[in-house]
């Protein structure tokens, strides 16, 4: 951990107009970080951990983080090794492209791969507790692997074709989920991590998977 001993690592949650964002605020203050949310550049790139919520569209979402420089100081954040979470849409916009009711946008392109609709015949949004398929190896869900995280969406990432081109670089950890389709639910890479789920909706399991990342910093 970077933060001073004794002390509590700094995490920003950026603030870019992505609704209502307090709930993630207050779920990593319980998990034990102090939290500005925030979009100053400085606090943005100096701070423990970067936290990248988002909620709606993935177009509007790229949108709203292009407007205000976002995709820049998180791409400056994971080229220099430093911490960041996405959550929900946070974590669909670190994928190369979204479609959405037949609007196509580019996301961040820091993993392969194309948000697309659940499967027709399945309820949708899909909303509610689900199990997940995670490496034994994880730190997000070290010690979570039996249990369920709370998702709400309608679009995911149902395909994974990563290309390892470097040996000297670990493989990116992924997690799956189920409904109607195999869909990415978190993927764990280096100093970049997402989950498609939301942790601060989760329970204990989500603030434990939080106390993981924060541990992490």
């Amino acid at each position: 951990m970077s933060a001073a001993s004794g002390s509590k690592p700094t995490v920003a949650v950026l603030d870019y107009g992505s609704g209502n964002v307090h709930s993630a605020v207050r779920a990593i203050e319980r998990a034990g970080a102090e939290v500005e949310l925030t979009s100053d550049t400085e606090t943005i790139l100096n701070a423990d951990g970067l936290v990248v919520p988002g909620v709606g569209a993935f177009a509007a979402v790229m949108e709203a983080l292009k407007a205000n420089d976002a995709p820049r100081w998180i791409g400056r954040r994971i080229a220099g090794g430093r911490p960041v979470l996405g959550i929900c849409v946070g974590h669909q916009i670190l994928f190369e492209r979204g479609v959405e009711h037949g609007i196509a946008a580019d996301g961040m392109g820091e993993w392969p791969g194309e948000v697309t609709a659940l499967p027709e015949n399945v309820t949708v949004p899909h909303m509610g507790w689900n199990t997940v398929r995670a490496p034994q190896d994880s730190v997000l869900f070290q010690g979570l692997h039996d249990e369920r995280f709370y998702f709400v969406h309608s679009y995911a990432v149902q395909s994974w074709d990563f290309d390892q081109t470097i040996d000297s670089m670990a493989a990116p950890k992924v997690t799956w989920a189920h409904h109607g389709a195999d869909f990415i639910a978190a993927v764990e890479n280096g100093p970049l991590s997402a989950t498609q789920f939301h942790p601060e909706k989760s329970g204990d399991a989500g603030m434990q998977l939080l106390r993981n990342w924060i541990t992490s910093l």
